[in-house]
């Protein structure tokens, strides 16, 4: 059973596909196989959109023919240049990898080790061998089998080991866009950071909705070293908030932007966000989230 209220956990998105796993069973028909085919892209893709030029139609056709199982469809998709282009070769090393846990697995890296293995076989064998890996693991086996399709399991605590795994996924469930790339903040950087090399969990920041303040569901990357008062205008309680912006360019005459980064922290005390967000506006940023520093 869940670990609490999806909507209140922000993977809402999740918690229906987890409670009824897609399986095709004997005598199903050709709308239940193209539906698992949906399905298999959904997951395999991050719910990337994908166009109709951009479908693996042999593979598709095999799997309807009974020729190749679920699994053997994920397989293909996985290693097709689709897959390849758009996860393998666009991203940083770690990124890639954390995004295949989620996407084949299901779940977040348990350790370091277990990324850094995956690290070393794309070095000594290549892409082709480490999908491999994914899908042959007895982890894979026994989570899925031959004929069900993949589906996120990472936020429920029977799939985890550690507390670290399941903070981990949080990270990489959550967040504006499900594929992890567009309208994310860490975009094709890894999400899970100097965390992983440490083997350290990560604070579960709570969505943005009721009486919830964590915008973006990331906390400050250095939230301990984080100044709690800024002087004077800090407030009777010292409260200062952490505003992180992304987009942010100042909008002169020749449009050129006078920051040599894209995204953007303040530091601002309580009684100064009003005027720190007019100037943000006024400059063209986007607000990504507010979180206050404790």
């Amino acid at each position: 059973m869940p670990f609490g209220p999806a909507s209140l956990l922000g993977v809402e998105r999740f918690s229906d596909e987890s409670e009824a796993p897609l399986e095709l069973l004997p005598g199903d028909e050709d709308a239940k196989k193209e539906q698992i085919i949906r399905a298999v892209y959904k997951q395999v893709l991050g719910n990337a959109y994908v166009m109709e030029s951009e479908r693996q139609l042999i593979p598709e056709s095999q799997f309807k023919l009974g020729e190749i199982s679920v699994r053997e469809l994920v397989r293909r998709i996985a290693k097709s240049e689709l897959y390849r282009s758009r996860f393998f070769d666009s991203c940083a090393r770690y990124r890639y990898i954390e995004l295949t846990f989620r996407h084949l697995m299901g779940r977040a890296p348990e350790d370091f080790e277990e990324m850094r293995e995956h690290a070393e076989r794309l070095d000594s064998k290549g892409y082709d061998a480490d999908i491999d890996s994914f899908l042959d693991s007895a982890d894979y086996q026994n989570a899925y089998g031959e004929w069900t399709v993949p589906f996120q399991r990472g936020w429920k605590t029977e799939c985890c080991t550690t507390l670290q795994e399941f903070t981990w996924s949080f990270q990489l469930l959550r967040g504006n866009s499900s594929s992890s790339l567009k309208g994310d903040l860490a975009g094709k950087r890894s999400k899970l950071g100097g965390a992983a090399y440490q083997n350290l969990p990560l604070p579960v920041i709570p969505p943005s909705s009721g009486e919830t303040t964590g915008w973006s569901f990331r906390p400050s990357r250095n939230l301990q070293d984080a100044p709690t008062r800024l002087g004077v205008g800090a407030g009777e309680e010292g409260v200062t908030y952490r505003v992180e912006v992304t987009g942010y360019s100042a909008n002169n005459l020749r449009r050129i932007s006078r920051y040599t980064r894209s995204n953007r922290v303040f530091y601002v005390p309580f009684d100064k966000l009003s005027e720190q967000f007019k100037r943000i506006h006024r400059e063209g940023g986007k607000i990504a989230s507010i979180t206050p520093v404790t």
